[in-house]
């Protein structure tokens, strides 16, 4: 009896135990099967989620495209307002989805500064999974570089260079420089005014400063056509979105030209010059303050200008007389000019049809803050015997049709000018400078790219 109770009791205890194990078993392959089916789906939706922004960037690429063949455009060709949306194409596939554009552009006084886009993508067989990328395209200004010119140049010791510079002539550079010099010539005919004696036959670029590693030519000359302001789509911008001032005279008859005054709260003071001796300002009378529009800090003078002050926000002073053939007008560099800050919130952008001088009562230290440019003459300062200053600190960029000349040098070292330049280019207005400024070139690239959370 004892036995057989035994046997019968283990058999049942096997049973048992075979069915727990087969129930843990099917647990654990349910379980097994369920984890990979997540997974799967998983790996699915991150698949799913890189194609989708694989096809938005894709969409920011065509809009690339698109506005290297038609600039400007920004309703894809289709003349109505957006979102733009196109098929995707997998080689081996077919469609595979789709890219959802919406353009807009950021403009100052009536013109466009860069362009935003919004590209959204999606694919056909996961359409609630979207991916967005925002770009924002747009082209370099002439704050790209720290000097440009269209002729020879010769840094001379005590001269810095801290950004890129150019020239379409031959460079002597004697100079210090952190950043690439290059010259559009093989060779050129270095004379006396550049720190030869005689005229010599010199490579593109020789002296016994800076860093020959930093040295390229010959480049690519850089049309200066190409990067001029345009005077007279400035004059009709200032008119119609800014501030236009005529000729002097038509205010007052006795009128040589205008002094712009600077100030730190964003306005500056404009006076009428009624009496001149050289580049000295012997009598003025105050004319008006000015706020820009925050649409278009534009301001157009068709007279002769002189400007100092401390600049507020981005702001841009052309001085061209573009009634009278044949008459070009100047920019006078009064005193120094400054920036309320450097964080790229101030920019000044300075045009003299002709030439920017620096005259002979300038301050020991001058400091300059802004693009310059010399549209057809040169940024100088004339000599002045025996009138010797200090430094000059440029915190910005230097455009000269022609030579550029702020140090006088004799035999006994410099006789008339700075003793000291130092230069440095303000990067953060490249992308973002004072309205209408000149491109340093026509290729637009993205200067933003992020994805949307």
């Amino acid at each position: 009896m004892t036995s057989d109770f035994v046997i019968k009791n283990k058999k049942g205890t096997i049973t048992l135990l075979v069915l727990v194990f087969s129930s843990i078993m099917i647990l654990l392959f349910g379980g097994m099967v369920g984890f990979i089916f997540v997974q799967h789906r998983a790996q699915v939706k991150k698949i799913d989620k890189e194609k989708s922004l694989q096809i938005a960037e894709a969409g920011l690429d065509y809009y690339k495209w698109f506005l290297s063949h038609y600039p400007g455009d920004l309703q894809d060709g289709t003349g109505l307002p957006g979102p733009y949306e196109h098929e995707y194409y997998d080689p081996e596939g077919g469609a595979i989805g789709k890219f959802s554009l919406e353009v807009t552009a950021l403009s100052q006084c009536g013109t466009i500064s860069s362009i935003n886009i919004i590209s959204t993508g999606w694919t056909y067989d996961s359409p609630n999974i979207k991916k967005t990328l925002i770009g924002r395209y747009a082209r370099p200004s002439l704050a790209k570089y720290v000097f440009v010119s269209d002729t020879n140049v010769w840094w001379g010791v005590g001269e810095t260079l801290n950004g890129i510079s150019h020239n379409n002539g031959g460079i002597h550079m004697d100079g210090e420089h952190n950043s690439l010099v290059t010259s559009a010539k093989t060779t050129w005919n270095c004379t006396s005014a550049f720190g030869c004696s005689g005229t010599q036959v010199k490579p593109g670029i020789f002296g016994n400063g800076g860093n020959p590693v930093l040295w390229q030519f010959p480049v690519e000359p850089i049309d200066f056509v190409g990067i001029s302001a345009n005077l007279l789509q400035m004059k009709n911008a200032a008119q119609s979105f800014g501030i236009y001032l005529p000729k002097s005279t038509a205010i007052k008859p006795s009128g040589k030209g205008y002094y712009v005054h600077f100030k730190n709260d964003g306005t500056f003071d404009v006076d009428i010059v009624t009496n001149v001796n050289g580049k000295t300002i012997q009598n003025k009378i105050f004319h008006q303050t000015y706020t820009l529009p925050a649409s278009c800090g534009l301001v157009f003078f068709e007279d002769n200008v002189w400007v100092d002050g401390i600049v507020k926000g981005k702001q841009t002073v052309v001085s061209a007389n573009l009634i009278d053939a044949g008459v070009d007008t100047d920019v006078v560099l009064h005193d120094s000019i400054e920036y309320t800050t450097k964080d790229g919130s101030d920019g000044l952008l300075l045009i003299a049809e002709k030439n920017m001088v620096i005259p002979s009562y300038s301050p020991d230290i001058l400091k300059m803050e802004g693009i310059y440019v010399a549209q057809t003459g040169q940024f100088y300062r004339p000599f002045y015997n025996s009138n010797v200053r200090s430094k000059i600190e440029i915190y910005g960029s230097i455009i000269s049709k022609g030579q550029e000349i702020t140090t006088w040098w004799g035999g006994s070292g410099v006789v008339s000018g700075y003793i000291t330049t130092e230069r440095m280019s303000d990067s953060k207005l490249m992308y973002n400078p004072p309205p209408m400024t000149p491109y340093a070139d026509d290729e637009y690239m993205f200067i933003k790219w992020e994805e949307e959370n």
